[in-house]
């Protein structure tokens, strides 16, 4: 007993020595520690980024500093390329969902030793395991930016209309109600906007978000391999992305009775800005610009229509992920800087810039009060996306497909059948 005693008070004296030092350790500069000036690159605005790195846990810590730099979307690529090949790359990009699977060759896979799947899933939003491969992790989710739908209440209660749909179904009543033409058939207001392509705000976002609900992925995973799934029946009787297409595409057909929408109006969002537009589909992020643009506007936000008895809700959302870059020098304490950066704090702090929501499940489950975020809220949690080749090529690939069927070049059947090779090739 008495040694017992001994050894049992020894190892509690050793334990108490080690926290002190780990204390000491932690406090002071005699130690060796991780050293780090971290780049950070983006597309999102400084002060967003900005409001994360404050409110998370390395704001103080004098080891590891990060300096963000925003770039221009539209020469991000040309400019990411060019800084590795000189070797002044940065050691952290922000990426958007679209962009990663381009850019995966440049990305450090984080392994799951260090954050498990498990870990990942019970911690970020459904659409965030875009980033997860077999071997590992590709970014932290950090912005999510799903759609909704934007409604004119004056031009809805001008026509007794007391709600916005639901579902998909019920739009073929409100576009009869509220569409108006002249007597030359030219288009003066519009129930809503779709069937064209360029002058059609968001109009890839938008058919993505139908082939979604149809049941077409677009693309799908089969171990490491990514396939284009976009002609795919998947058990169906009829291919579901044809009824997806189908659909988008009657509404500018000037001999269907849905006819509500032609090429030669200005853009959907500028028709809506005007009050001539009752139902426009954009992202949570085009909330503050609308205001902006007209405060008279009377509008309101709900949720993108549904297919009407499916077993699951879902809509296209944007998503922005931190990834390490691969060639940076600086990966230990990257990998701090962007765990830190997903804390639930870092990820709250940014939404009183952007009003957006966040992509942690912990934080969306306190529901806010107000109409428009717990829309968004609940938006983000089936908010989905897919893996896309390439963000340009794949919206040069769609708006020829819906063009080629809406100018009558192509039939259906041979248009998607063409676009699933094209975006096949793209994915090879």
């Amino acid at each position: 007993m008495i040694n017992f005693k001994f050894i049992l008070t020894a190892v509690f004296a050793i334990c108490i020595v080690v926290g002190i030092g780990l204390f000491a350790i932690s406090k002071g500069k005699d130690v060796t520690s991780v050293q780090a000036d971290l780049v950070v690159w983006g597309t999102i605005p400084e002060n967003v980024f900005n409001r994360a790195f404050q409110a998370s846990s390395i704001v103080n810590d004098k080891n590891i500093r990060i300096n963000y730099s925003k770039k221009d979307a539209s020469s991000f690529d040309a400019d990411f390329i060019e800084a590795l090949a000189d070797g002044v790359g940065p050691d952290i990009v922000v990426l958007r969902e679209d962009s990663m699977y381009k850019e995966r060759n440049k990305i450090f896979t984080i392994p799951y030793k260090n954050i498990t799947e498990r870990d990942f899933k019970d911690k970020f939003i459904e659409e965030g395991e875009l980033f997860l491969t077999p071997e590992g992790i590709l970014a932290l989710p950090f912005i999510v930016d799903p759609m909704v739908m934007y409604w004119n209440r004056d031009l809805f209660s001008s026509n007794l209309i007391a709600q916005p749909p639901k579902y998909w179904d019920e739009v073929y009543d409100i576009v009869n109600k509220i569409t108006r033409r002249d007597s030359n058939a030219n288009i003066l207001q519009s129930a809503l906007a779709l069937g064209e392509w360029r002058n059609i705000t968001n109009a890839k976002e938008i058919l993505l978000t139908l082939l979604f609900q149809s049941g077409t992925p677009v693309t799908t995973r089969s171990g490491g391999l990514v396939n284009s799934a976009l002609n795919a029946q998947f058990g169906e009787p009829v291919i579901p992305s044809h009824t997806a297409v189908n659909f988008y595409t009657q509404f500018s057909n000037p001999t269907s009775a849905s006819y509500s929408w032609n090429r030669s109006l200005p853009s959907s969002q500028n028709f809506f800005l005007a009050g001539n537009l009752a139902m426009y589909f954009g992202f949570a992020s085009e909330l503050f610009p609308i205001q902006q643009k007209n405060s008279n506007l009377n509008f309101d936000v709900t949720y993108i229509p549904q297919v009407r008895n499916s077993p699951k809700k879902t809509v296209f959302g944007h998503m922005y992920g931190l990834s390490i870059v691969k060639q940076s020098k600086q990966i230990g304490a990257a990998f701090i800087a962007v765990t830190a950066l997903t804390e639930a704090g870092a990820i709250k702090a940014m939404e009183t810039e952007t009003s957006l929501p966040p992509v942690r499940r912990d934080l969306l489950a306190d529901k806010p009060t107000d109409a428009y975020r717990s829309v968004f809220y609940n938006s983000a949690l089936y908010s989905h996306s897919w893996i896309d080749p390439d963000s340009n090529v794949s919206q040069n690939i769609f708006r020829d497909m819906i063009e080629s069927i809406t100018s009558g070049r192509t039939k259906m059947t041979e248009a998607l059948n063409r676009a699933n090779e094209e975006i096949a090739d793209e994915l090879k």
